[in-house]
């Protein structure tokens, strides 16, 4: 996944215009509007920087009592704490990285699915209801529902990922009666009561938290807001972290060895599905298609030849123009590959470094923290945070991009490759200079490979989410999702052949 693809998302997104939202989004607004008021009004929400809250539950059958702790610190870190007895079990995201810790003591990195929601539950959180339609989360009015035996509104925010948490207001004093949402593969509910005033704000003093079908009363015994919450809170444990490695020889050993990687994979060939979402400026969805393609590898690009369009296989016309765009690919691959080495071989004569972008990049742009080893699809791989280094001067517009990115990287460092890379925009990335379009802060993607025969990591799936603003007036939402499978090996014989690749299992 490099960053040019993020752009040429962004471009290709720039065709669609925003839909009218529908009356039920506004009914759900409405109540929304009236919580804010209700809750304390959008200034003071608005200046919350941080929130903790601490509380205790009883025993209840085999359960010791214990503690409960919750922390938010904006602009998206997010920590929740059970602790009963001697176990505990912690959800954690610190702008970064998701990570937790489960009742066996287990600390890891949450990924997937499960990052994700706990990521958006994160994002909920701190948003405080605020400015839904900046951060692209729709808000649809389901209906009437009941709480604890009384009335509530029901409300469903769906994010551009596509997560659903579902609010219950109630209907007298405007406040959140329960929240519904699955974090990390779990089904959560929270039901709220006895709000009371601190620092202007109404906050519960009772919640019923429930994780599947273990029920957790909890009394809040202290509410804090404001109070300075240190960045090492959020942060994975450092117990667990490690010393970094060199960081500037281990990204030349990834460089250096690209190459060699590269020919291995010109020895693959795969089915990749690509399923495309796009969604209004209230996050209702306008578009959706599925594309099929088989693909193989020519001097590290991947080449892929559409098959199928929503289930549907090519008709003789398409399958036509689709011959003609892959071979012309074909042809630009290899006219670039042919310059690349001839510009390598000036830069070498004149002692010149190569200024291609890499993931080199990142060690410019970027400072690095938070160093664990993990398990990662069988292999012991480093794991690392990254943000952006202030210090450092971007010197075109690929690594301008590349500065204002945040993330997580696994690193295999004894086959030199990157096996996921997890990253979004800390802030909002102009095109043009925000004339042509700028990709909203919060923007993100992920990559994630699979050690295939023993020999080397190649592609399973990608993920790119993002925020677009054009011609510095329209909005809208765009996912795209890629899951790569049915790797075989086969032999390239002649160009043509490359064309229409027969795949030879060996």
């Amino acid at each position: 996944m490099s960053i040019r693809r993020i752009i040429r998302l962004s471009l290709i997104a720039a065709t669609v215009l925003i839909a009218a939202g529908s009356l039920r989004a506004q009914d759900a607004h409405k109540i929304i509007d009236q919580y804010v008021k209700a809750e304390g009004g959008a200034k003071t929400l608005g200046a919350i920087k941080t929130i903790t809250i601490d509380g205790v539950f009883p025993a209840e059958g085999d359960r010791k009592p214990g503690a409960y702790t919750f922390e938010l610190k904006s602009p998206n870190r997010y920590y929740v704490e059970l602790t009963t007895g001697d176990h505990s079990w912690i959800q954690a995201y610190n702008g970064k990285s998701v990570w937790g810790k489960d009742n066996s003591g287990g600390i890891a990195t949450i990924l997937g699915d499960d990052a994700v929601q706990v990521e958006a539950a994160a994002q909920y959180y701190n948003s405080h209801l605020l400015d839904l339609k900046k951060a692209g989360i729709g808000a649809t009015f389901i209906g009437h529902a009941q709480v604890a035996g009384r009335d509530a509104l029901q409300v469903e925010l769906a994010s551009p990922k596509g997560l659903k948490l579902e609010i219950f207001f109630d209907p007298q004093s405007h406040l959140i009666a329960k929240e519904s949402m699955t974090i990390a593969g779990v089904k959560q509910e929270l039901v709220y009561d006895d709000y009371r005033v601190v620092n202007g704000v109404k906050m519960p003093y009772k919640i019923q938290l429930q994780r599947n079908n273990e029920k957790y009363p909890v009394g809040v015994t202290r509410v804090a807001i404001n109070e300075t919450i240190g960045e090492s809170v959020f942060d994975f444990p450092r117990k667990s972290q490690i010393a970094l490695p060199d960081l500037k020889a281990l990204f030349k050993e990834i460089e250096d060895n690209q190459k060699a990687i590269d020919k291995i994979k010109e020895n693959y060939a795969g089915t990749r599905v690509e399923d495309e979402t796009e969604y209004d400026g209230n996050g209702q969805q306008k578009k959706h298609e599925l594309r099929e393609y088989t693909f193989f590898y020519l001097d590290g690009e991947e080449i892929s030849t559409l098959q199928k369009k929503d289930g549907k296989p090519l008709d003789d016309n398409e399958r036509k123009k689709e011959d003609e765009r892959v071979k012309k690919q074909i042809e630009d691959v290899q006219n670039q590959a042919a310059k690349k080495e001839a510009k390598e071989e000036k830069d070498k004569e004149k002692g010149k470094d190569d200024d291609d972008i890499g993931i080199e990049t990142f060690l410019r742009a970027c400072q690095f923290v938070n160093p664990r080893r993990e398990r990662f699809r069988g292999k012991e791989v480093l794991v690392f945070d990254f943000e952006p280094n202030p210090e450092y001067k971007p010197k075109n517009f690929v690594e301008n991009f590349a500065q204002k990115l945040a993330g997580v990287l696994w690193v295999d460092e004894r086959a030199h490759d990157v096996v996921r890379l997890e990253a979004y925009f800390a802030e909002n990335a102009k095109i043009a200079g925000g004339l042509l379009a700028s990709l909203q802060k919060g923007s993100n993607f992920v990559f994630e490979q699979q050690y295939v025969n023993n020999e080397v990591w190649l592609p399973t799936y990608d993920e790119v989410h993002v925020g677009v603003r054009l011609l510095l007036v329209k909005g809208f939402k765009a996912n795209e999702i890629d899951r790569y499978s049915d790797y075989k090996k086969f032999d390239v014989k002649t160009v043509e052949t490359i064309g229409n690749p027969k795949q030879e299992p060996q």
